[in-house]
């Protein structure tokens, strides 16, 4: 069994512990409020940029697939942009709670950076059988998590642009999610 794949199955799941820690140990001021929801509120913004474009096809939990390889928006400037902004999302909400500073924080932000490493190396794996030489030209343009201050603008097959209301449908249940440990976080604040 590849571990990759029961990682892939699962991550909507993993960032649960630590919001739960994240919450019985919130004491969140006003500074670290005001930081955590710029830094989640820009990770929220790059993963809505990437899933207005690529859509709901990101919501799979199975087989690890795609269609189509998209290098518009901001995967022109990183390969894994839904990626980067969920952990901009976790870290963002692990400043704004104030809990456990800064081992909460950092043991998030590591468990999330493998985790995303290990599934990255299984999609890429696919995406170079399913898109070869392609793939292979973007791969060495584009950096897997830090991203390229210029967009790649190299040959590619396939281009669609941002379409918000693909966007909300495929972001519904993150953006619930999101607002939802924002409010609990808030309230941390006013009622202790």
């Amino acid at each position: 069994m590849d571990i990759r794949l029961k990682i892939f199955e699962l991550r909507s799941y993993t960032p649960i512990p630590f919001i739960a820690v994240m919450l019985v140990y919130a004491g969140p001021t006003v500074t670290s409020l005001i930081t955590g929801l710029l830094i989640a509120v820009l990770g929220e913004a790059i993963r809505f940029w990437g899933v207005s474009i690529v859509g709901s096809e990101t919501r799979t939990t199975g087989v690890v697939g795609a269609t189509n390889l998209i290098t518009d928006g901001p995967f022109g400037f990183v390969r894994n942009p839904l990626y980067v902004g969920n952990i901009l999302m976790y870290v963002g909400c692990g400043v704004m709670s104030n809990a456990l500073v800064p081992w909460l924080q950092l043991v998030a932000l590591v468990w999330f950076v493998i985790q995303y490493h290990l599934i990255v190396s299984r999609e890429e794996e696919h995406l170079l059988q399913t898109f070869g030489d392609e793939y292979a030209r973007y791969v060495k343009n584009v950096p897997r998590f830090i991203p390229r201050l210029t967009k790649y603008t190299g040959d590619h097959s396939f281009h669609r642009d941002p379409n918000f209301s693909r966007g909300i449908q495929s972001e519904t249940r993150t953006l619930q999610g999101f607002f939802a440990v924002i409010l609990l976080i808030i309230a941390r604040y006013f009622f202790g």
